[in-house]
């Protein structure tokens, strides 16, 4: 049965396209049910006469294997592309290997294309485009019959156009043809409503040179000294610190929900392997890992999907459109600071399943960027995050970075209030762990007083 608002982008797409439009745009929040919503659509227009296949394509062979699941599931057919099939489901990547004989050959159908986060794809009238963008642009808006471009956040960090859209001139706001986010999610019960965890510190101390300098937050860190962000997400005392308020949490939630599962996004594979040790050795947690550098990451993840182990320690491997809904706990440990990946990365224990427990729990460290996006996440569309135009006498290198700054923010009804520290605390002078972007040599040491937390309550 279609939720409310999958049945009323259905129906405005298929009004939309009866009336001779051939592209349609749904921005609707992370967890919410795109990929159903897009298979109906497509059974409705298999049933009015109007197509003859449909092809899917996005960004992981994760979401692309989804995909095909649901479509096969929701079209009750063959969705694997092989002869006689009425639809596959591809990634961007394959996009360039697919060749001017295949194109040729679906020409001769009528053809819905399906692009799931299509924020992926950059192309505009000037000429500037990714290689998926191009891809879109040359092979498939001239021969599909009809489009349909789905995304939980339509925006790229670049400020580049995503390809196909349209934007409101001058001021470069995208425009979708249909909105459903993260409020109206919660409200109908279909998101969870998540709490955001910020970590910080009110005693750092870096040895610089011979020189020690003392800072009372995270901020005053990266802003008064030489030290990086890096060095904070690798420094085994803050590591222990959010793992161990993650792993309470998860904890509590297990006692009513013995499923419910969590999600570390590391910063690289040594990285993660140090967290997948530390949570296994100390914490006492089962953990699964998965990374790029895995043979088959597809089974790894779903064999988690389907168990009831503890965590899954990721990098780059579960961050949009991979559905696991027994997900409810997520510390975000990545170096990666745009606002698009950091709600991507909280899409993912937004997903309500049948469990007794809805909560959904965030956790990262109160560097500037990350609390602006969490100060901002009942925006669905945040002004930072938008197309910009720049002369021939500009450059991109101008074009302010979306995750910079977060002065622009206005201030949500967000509950915030502060939370007692726990009794761990350390003092110790132990270099960051040995990875290779996070590394602090014997001269460069920094060490950790009273940790403190702030937490934003959403949409309350």
């Amino acid at each position: 049965m279609l939720r409310a608002w999958q049945k009323e982008c259905v129906e405005l797409a298929l009004e939309k396209y009866l009336s001779g439009q051939e592209h349609f745009l749904s921005q609707a929040t992370p967890g919410a049910g795109k990929t159903v919503m897009a298979a109906e659509l497509a059974s409705q227009l298999f049933e009015l006469d109007e197509i003859d296949l449909v092809l899917c394509f996005s960004p992981s062979l994760s979401v692309a294997e989804n995909m095909k699941e649901t479509f096969a599931w929701k079209l009750n057919c063959v969705f694997d592309g092989t002869l006689g099939a009425i639809g596959g489901s591809y990634t961007y990547q394959s996009l360039k290997f697919l060749g001017q004989g295949y194109w040729k050959a679906v020409s001769k159908y009528r053809i819905l294309v399906v692009f799931d986060e299509i924020h992926h794809c950059s192309a505009d009238d000037d000429g500037r485009m990714n290689v998926w963008g191009e891809q879109i642009i040359s092979n498939i808006q001239s021969r599909a019959k009809y489009t349909l471009a789905l995304t939980g956040t339509p925006w790229r960090s670049d400020s580049v156009p995503i390809a196909m859209a349209k934007y409101t001139d001058p001021e470069g706001h995208i425009i979708c043809d249909y909105q459903y986010s993260l409020s109206q999610a919660v409200r109908d019960k279909v998101c969870r409503s998540p709490k955001l965890v910020l970590v910080d510190n009110d005693h750092l101390t870096v040895k610089e040179r011979g020189e020690t300098k003392s800072f009372s937050s995270i901020f005053e860190l990266l802003k008064q000294s030489s030290a990086s962000y890096q060095q904070v997400i690798h420094n085994p005392q803050a590591i222990r610190y959010i793992l161990s308020l993650a792993c309470d949490k998860l904890s509590a939630i297990r006692t009513i929900n013995p499923n419910a599962g969590g999600l570390i996004v590391a910063a690289s594979v040594k990285h993660a392997e140090y967290i997948q040790k530390l949570l296994v050795e100390e914490f006492g947690q089962t953990a699964a890992l998965v990374t790029y550098q895995h043979d088959s990451p597809l089974k790894i993840i779903d064999q988690f999907r389907n168990d009831s182990s503890q965590w899954i320690v990721s990098v780059g491997m579960i961050s949009e459109g991979t559905d696991i809904p027994r997900l409810q706990v997520c510390c975000h440990l990545s170096a990666v600071k745009t606002e698009l990946y950091f709600r991507q990365v909280l899409g993912r224990i937004l997903r309500v399943n049948d469990s007794l427990n809805q909560e959904a729990w965030l956790y990262t460290f109160a560097e500037e960027n990350l609390v602006g996006f969490a100060e901002r996440i009942e925006q669905d569309i945040p002004e930072t995050c938008q197309f910009v135009r720049f002369t021939d006498k500009e450059s991109k290198a101008d074009i302010p970075a979306i995750e910079l700054k977060s002065n622009r923010l206005v201030e949500s009804n967000s509950s915030k209030s502060a939370i007692p520290s726990s009794a761990l605390v350390w003092n110790s002078t132990l270099p960051s762990v040995d990875t290779d972007a996070g590394r602090l040599s014997e001269r460069d040491l920094l060490s950790l007083g009273q940790f403190r937390q702030r937490v934003i309550a959403a949409f309350l």
